[in-house]
């Protein structure tokens, strides 16, 4: 597990993925590296870290809506486009929001802790798929004016894509799973 996770790392930071898809699928896909692949990895490998970041996980999947909402905003991704501080910001971010969901949410601390769990990821997988449909479904290039690039549809809808195929399925699974807990504790209480 821990090989997976620095993997999964390596994988967002160190591949060349601009080159291969284009400036906004790559974001969108280090972006799901990051919040989808290695911060629970990193939760999973490391016990300790993951206990660490253990919120609640409704605070988490609030948090983690508002800064990825808050980071695709046009003028904030324009911006995170062009500094390179404002990047590794925005990435660390993600990184950051997706360790607090996973830990939270796969945290077994606490009465109702599948539960809530359960409903992190899985109201955290909806806001994911309703963002992916959006950029997909958007009939026009909603950041090129902001990052200074060619207007591109096609690659907004391939990083919309990236998150659809991506952050929907993991989210989901987690959920899913974390509802799973639910019903076999209450299964094993009768």
């Amino acid at each position: 597990m821990t090989w997976a996770a620095i993997g999964a790392l390596a994988l967002a930071w160190l591949v060349p993925w601009e080159g291969w898809l284009g400036p906004f699928p790559a974001h969108m896909l280090r972006h799901m590296l990051l919040v989808a692949v290695a911060a629970p990895l990193m939760v999973l490998a490391w016990p300790r870290f993951g206990r660490a970041m253990a919120i609640s996980p409704l605070i988490a999947t609030v948090l983690e809506f508002a800064l990825v909402w808050g980071w695709h905003m046009p003028a904030a991704h324009g911006a995170a486009y062009r500094m390179p501080l404002l990047f590794l910001a925005e990435q660390g971010c993600f990184l950051l929001a997706g360790c607090l969901v996973w830990g939270g949410c796969l945290d077994r601390r606490g009465t109702g802790a599948a539960l809530a769990g359960a409903g992190g990821l899985l109201l955290t997988s909806m806001h994911m798929t309703l963002l992916g449909a959006l950029l997909t479904l958007a009939p026009r290039d909603l950041y090129a004016e902001w990052c200074g690039t060619v207007p591109s549809v096609s690659g907004q809808q391939l990083g919309g894509m990236i998150m659809l195929a991506i952050g929907t399925p993991i989210y989901l699974v987690g959920g899913l799973w974390r509802v799973s807990h639910v019903l076999n504790d209450r299964e094993a209480a009768r």
